[in-house]
């Protein structure tokens, strides 16, 4: 009985949410192509946004977010590594031979020359 209460709810809650979203779009007219295109001082864009960016930017984007990964398990790695001790650091050593690893493969395919 709980159970479909909670259901009754949900259904009540999503139906108010889509009304709610459903009431104000249905008495404004649709904007023109003009109005809904991206702003390009007027003009028409010659490219589609991701023609714009080279495709090396991306691995050093995948570095970029490994080193960051790696620094979110550092910090709270410091307060077990107070109670686990050793244990600890092999694991952590570990974690970081894996991310060496992949920064090795990226050195070696020249992702850090700027060209």
């Amino acid at each position: 009985m709980e159970l479909f209460a909670l259901l009754i709810i949900l259904i009540l809650a999503l139906g108010a949410g889509l009304l709610m979203q459903w009431l104000p779009m249905r008495h404004q007219p649709r904007p023109s192509w003009s109005q809904r295109a991206p702003f390009l001082g007027g003009g028409t864009p010659d490219s589609h946004a991701w023609n714009r960016y080279h495709v090396r930017y991306y691995s050093m984007t995948l570095l970029l977010i490994a080193f960051e990964m790696e620094m979110m398990f550092m910090y709270p790695w410091a307060v077990v590594f107070v109670e686990k001790g050793m244990k600890a650091m092999m694991e952590m050593g570990m974690f970081l031979a894996i991310l060496s690893v992949g920064i090795v493969y990226a050195w070696r395919e020249g992702v850090f020359k700027w060209q």
